[in-house]
């Protein structure tokens, strides 16, 4: 069984789509395991899986000039490999991009190689000028997604959720 929180991952999703996200692009990760799998059997929604995350960048900014209302779902590191596109299209021509962030590396992370990626995470977003807040409570996750979603439409750009810890795994996990 996945330390990762199935019923955190329900609240996260139905969130998403309460937002009107009908399009998520993803690739595999731990801690995403279970929203990947939400949105892959979901009719509704369309799952577009990457070979890099920074192509989400791309299929975000098409699923906006199409209308569609998209999030990208990524691990912190996949963010760092993302900065281009990020920079050079959403932000350069102000394209709303939600990216939920997997927050590996902070307090009680056990995979030595997830601590540098998570330690400077917040810094690179602050270095961005991207707006960001913690999903860190399951009873706060409804309200911080449809704020992000607002202020990624009414400023046309780029927001980060970071999903934490305390919010994706499992006690004992």
């Amino acid at each position: 069984m996945s330390p990762v929180s199935t019923s955190n991952s329900r609240i996260v999703y139905d969130s998403l789509k309460a937002c009107g996200i009908r399009l998520m692009s993803a690739l595999p990760e731990t801690w995403l395991v279970h929203l990947i799998r939400m949105a892959e059997e979901d009719a509704e929604m369309t799952l577009v899986r990457l070979a890099k995350e920074e192509e989400g960048v791309g299929i975000s900014a098409g699923a906006h000039l199409a209308g569609v209302k998209s999030a990208m779902l990524m691990q912190n590191h996949g963010f760092l490999a993302s900065i281009n596109g990020i920079v050079s299209c959403a932000q350069l021509y102000h394209i709303p991009l939600l990216m939920l962030i997997s927050y590996r590396g902070e307090f009680g992370e056990r995979d030595p190689w997830q601590t540098e990626g998570g330690g400077v995470t917040e810094d690179v977003l602050r270095a961005l000028r991207i707006p960001f807040s913690h999903l860190d409570r399951a009873d706060q996750v409804p309200a911080r997604i449809a704020d992000a979603q607002a202020l990624a439409l009414s400023a046309n750009k780029p927001v980060a959720l970071l999903l934490c810890r305390n919010l994706m795994w499992e006690e004992g996990g």
